[in-house]
């Protein structure tokens, strides 16, 4: 990994660390602010399985819990372009809880919340960034393409390979039915 992508992504990562662990040691403090989105958020997660908990607190630490191991995982390279995405949709339910300045009647609680707002708005464009980055290597998409045209070149050759070969087997064959003998 070059050193700018190893520095860009442990600054990127940073924030999902300390924020996770403090987060995960004391959820209590967002469990008002979560606790609209959780509310949500709980008959979806029901659906998928009754026995996972749904309560705001529970969420709140599994949240925590993901961005500081998605963060380290970013951090340390590795499966970071995985890591960025689940760090990406760990976002969304926190900027909604945590910054819904549109609910701000106070004009200097709206201008903080809607700058928190565009603050993990433009993480969340970074964690993008970071999620498409192929460290400079062919992408899957670019790798399947090429191995299909190889294989289809292969293909080819192996086809005209055979015709040639049957054309030298009927030659030869001919030219046995000629022969006395």
């Amino acid at each position: 990994m070059k050193p700018v992508r190893s520095l860009a992504r442990v600054m990127l990562s940073g924030i999902f660390v300390v924020s996770g662990a403090r987060n995960l040691r004391n959820p209590e403090r967002l469990v008002p602010a979560a606790a609209p989105v959780t509310d949500r958020v709980a008959p979806l997660i029901q659906n998928l399985h009754p026995r996972i908990p749904t309560d705001t607190a529970t969420l709140v630490r599994a949240n925590a819990a993901t961005q500081v191991l998605g963060g380290l995982m970013l951090a340390t390279g590795r499966f970071s372009r995985p890591a960025a995405l689940v760090l990406a949709a760990t976002l969304v339910p926190t900027t909604a809880a945590g910054h819904p300045f549109w609910n701000n009647d106070d004009p200097a609680a709206r201008n903080n919340n809607e700058i928190h707002f565009l603050k993990n708005l433009g993480l969340f464009g970074g964690l993008l960034l970071a999620a498409a980055d192929t460290e400079g290597k062919p992408g899957l998409r670019w790798r399947a393409g090429h191995r299909i045209d190889h294989s289809r070149r292969s293909v080819k050759r192996a086809v005209r390979t055979a015709r040639r070969e049957a054309k030298i087997a009927v030659r030869s064959a001919a030219t046995a039915r000629r022969m006395p003998g």
